[in-house]
C-alpha cells in the first residue's frame, strides 16, 4: 500500500481528532465509528465522511465495514491519537526541564562565583539550593530507603485471626461484611 499524501495524512489525523473528540464527550466506539464512517449507508448522518473508515472499501465500491471492525479501527484510532498527544506532552517537558537547567545553570554560576572568590556564605548556601533544585529536576538523587520492621528490628508480627480481620473489614466497608470467609 502506498505511503498516504500530505492531504491523505492531514484527514487521517483530523479524523483520529474527531474520534478522540467524540470519544471525550461520551459517544461508544460503534457510534463514533459510524458517525465517521466513509460510506454514506453505514454513516449515521447519511454523507461520506472524506478518509473515514472503511474508505478504502467505499472507493472501490466493496462493503461498508462490520461493526467488529469499526471498534477496532476506532479503537484503533483513538489510542494513536492519544500516544501522539502524550508523545507531544513529553517532548514539551523535556524541552521545559531543558529550559530550567539552562536557567538554573546561569543562576549557579553568579552563586558560585560569590561563593569561592568571597567565601560569602549566604552565597554557599544559594549554590547549594540550585544544586538540590537541579538533582531534583534532573531525578539526580537516589530514593529514600525504607523498610518496615517489627521490635528490635525483626519481622512485623501480625496476631489477627480471620474472624478480627472480618470485623475490621465490615467496620472500613460494610459492603463486603461477612465476604471472608
Amino acid at each position: 500500500m502506498p505511503r498516504p499524501t500530505k492531504a491523505q495524512r492531514a484527514a487521517i489525523a483530523r479524523r483520529r481528532a474527531d474520534a478522540v473528540e467524540l470519544r471525550l464527550a461520551g459517544a461508544d466506539p460503534l457510534t463514533v465509528g459510524r458517525k465517521l464512517a466513509a460510506d454514506p449507508a453505514i454513516n449515521s448522518d447519511g454523507l461520506p465522511y472524506p478518509f473515514g473508515y472503511g474508505h478504502e472499501s467505499y472507493a472501490r465500491r466493496r462493503p461498508a465495514p462490520d461493526d467488529t471492525t469499526l471498534v477496532r479501527s476506532v479503537n484503533r484510532d483513538v489510542a494513536d491519537a492519544l500516544d501522539h498527544r502524550l508523545d507531544a506532552a513529553l517532548a514539551s517537558v523535556e524541552e521545559l526541564r531543558a529550559l530550567e537547567d539552562a536557567r538554573l545553570d546561569r543562576m549557579f554560576m553568579v552563586a558560585y562565583r560569590r561563593a569561592v572568590r568571597d567565601g560569602d556564605l549566604l552565597a554557599i548556601d544559594r549554590a547549594l539550593r540550585i544544586m538540590e533544585r537541579r538533582a531534583r529536576l534532573l531525578g539526580l538523587d537516589q530514593p529514600a530507603r525504607t523498610e518496615l520492621t517489627g521490635q528490635g528490628g525483626g519481622p512485623i508480627e501480625v496476631d489477627t485471626t480471620a474472624d478480627e480481620l472480618a470485623a475490621l473489614i465490615a467496620i472500613t466497608d460494610p459492603a463486603s461484611a461477612g465476604g471472608l470467609e
